[in-house]
């Protein structure tokens, strides 16, 4: 029932479905795996595309000012946007569809904010399972914008088509800011805010950038990073963006790289699982729960080296079994 529902493009269904997968309680986690695997033939018809950025780049305000454009040219966008959550309270602000005034209402859109938790990468554990519901309730462009910038936040490239790094303007010093990790993973790198007294700066920053990708290797054989100025704010370099978007999809289908990255990402995330789920169980055997406590204790204290203590637990855990 809800998987037709969704099929038909339910975006109520669509929604109680991510909730379903992003869940933890193993009856929920039960359903969703059933639920995906009845969906699986619906999906991978979409582009998938990644967005990062410093806080206060302008990230929201260009993934409104694309995707809105985008409905225009009657394609069916989703955006997971994924909200800071705390690390003292565990509290999530999920503000994106606040940001994202007019493309939350757009009748051809969906944009759905989930807390990232303590997940490295920047993206919840259940993003990529989102991603496949998104494609099958019909959605053919798939945002994830990330949070922040940070080495760990690479983890968004293991899941979409295309990486897209937004930039403030600024060149010298800034660019010693930017890791140079997320910068060889971006496939297309837009210095955002280029208007105004802006402007003239951001057309600098496009050149620094340009020059530094020369001493970085290009990530896949048939496309070379390119480095563009826009202004959400204003609508401009949107259409640009789009075009580069349509371009760098053909170039990585006509060379077979693009099936070949999403296998490789399909195999990366059942190892993913699989490493997760072992950890989910260890955790939960009720002699590795009487035994937890003691070698904590003598982690915490210095008087134990934590590889032996995880030594210890998965022998004890083999031995249990």
């Amino acid at each position: 029932m809800l998987a037709e529902q969704i099929l038909s493009g339910d975006r109520r269904a669509l929604a109680k479905a991510i909730t379903l997968v992003e869940s933890t309680r193993a009856d929920h986690g039960e359903q969703a795996v059933a639920l995906l695997e009845e969906l699986m033939p619906h999906t991978g018809k979409s582009i998938r595309l990644g967005i990062s950025g410093a806080p206060g780049v302008g990230k929201s305000t260009f993934i409104e000012s694309l995707g809105n454009y985008l409905t225009e040219q009657g394609h069916q966008v989703a955006v997971l946007a994924v909200d800071p959550t705390s690390a003292v309270s565990g509290g999530s602000i999920l503000g994106d569809k606040t940001r994202m005034e007019t493309l939350s209402v757009n009748p051809n859109a969906f944009v759905r904010p989930s807390p990232a938790g303590r997940t490295l990468g920047g993206v919840t554990r259940r993003t990529r399972e989102s991603l496949l519901l998104c494609e099958a309730a019909g959605y053919d462009v798939i945002l994830v914008e990330t949070v922040g910038v940070g080495q760990s936040e690479t983890a968004v490239s293991d899941m979409t088509d295309m990486f897209l790094l937004l930039l403030s303007p600024g060149g010298g010093d800034d660019l010693q800011g930017i890791k140079r990790g997320i910068m060889e993973l971006a496939d297309l790198v837009l210095v955002n805010k280029a208007d105004g007294d802006l402007a003239s700066l951001a057309k600098q920053t496009v050149s620094d950038y340009r020059a530094a990708l020369h001493f970085m290797q290009a990530r896949t054989p048939s496309w070379t990073t390119q480095v563009n100025t826009c202004s959400a704010l204003n609508n401009e370099g949107v259409e640009s963006t789009w075009a580069t978007v349509k371009d760098f999809k053909e170039a990585l289908t006509d060379s077979g790289e693009l099936d070949s990255l999403r296998a490789q990402q399909a195999r990366a995330w059942m190892w993913a699982e699989t490493a997760e789920s072992l950890v989910a169980d260890l955790k939960s055997h009720p002699s590795i729960k009487a035994l937890v406590p003691e070698l904590e204790r003598a982690v915490l204290a210095g008087e134990l080296p934590a590889i032996v203590a995880a030594q210890r637990l998965i022998m004890h855990y083999k031995s249990a079994e």
